[in-house]
């Protein structure tokens, strides 16, 4: 790692930090100790990385990835640590289900499925279904069409 993957990383942790509400820029917002709070990490260790003065230890790392609603993965290559080769995505052709085309798929549960798995008793499962649908992105969006940061 190099002052220049740290300052990459900086750059790129503070513009998401800002898109997920945290307010971060005025001494009195609240924004660090909301994120560290909300990440169980020191409130010492989100002042740091954003001073540029050290790269979170790879707990606190996975720590504000799951409150930033990024993936271990990308936060792991962007800091530097790691590169996309140190940790591939899993191919089609290693997918455990199903066909589609002669091109394996990786399929997902529908929420559904996924209430009968969790047990969710019939009379709630309608309720469960309303509920965790809000929090998926719509079914036509496709990651690779999300629009991206503007730092990337």
């Amino acid at each position: 790692m190099t002052t220049s993957d740290l300052e990459q990383f900086a750059t790129w942790i503070e513009e998401l930090i800002r898109r997920r509400g945290f307010d971060i820029d005025n001494p009195r917002g609240g924004g660090k100790s909301r994120l560290a709070d909300e990440a169980g990490v020191h409130r010492a260790a989100i002042t740091r990385l954003l001073q540029r003065q050290s790269m979170p230890d790879l707990e606190t790392t996975r720590r504000l990835a799951h409150v930033l609603g990024v993936p271990v993965r990308d936060m792991l290559i962007r800091s530097g640590r790691l590169t996309e080769d140190d940790l591939p995505l899993p191919s089609p052709q290693n997918a455990s289900d199903g066909t589609s085309g002669g091109v394996s798929q990786i399929r997902r549960l529908t929420i559904e499925e996924a209430a009968i798995g969790l047990g969710v008793p019939e009379e709630q499962r309608e309720m469960f279904i309303r509920v965790a649908g809000q929090f998926l992105p719509p079914p036509t969006v496709r990651r690779a069409e999300r629009a991206p940061l503007a730092s990337e």
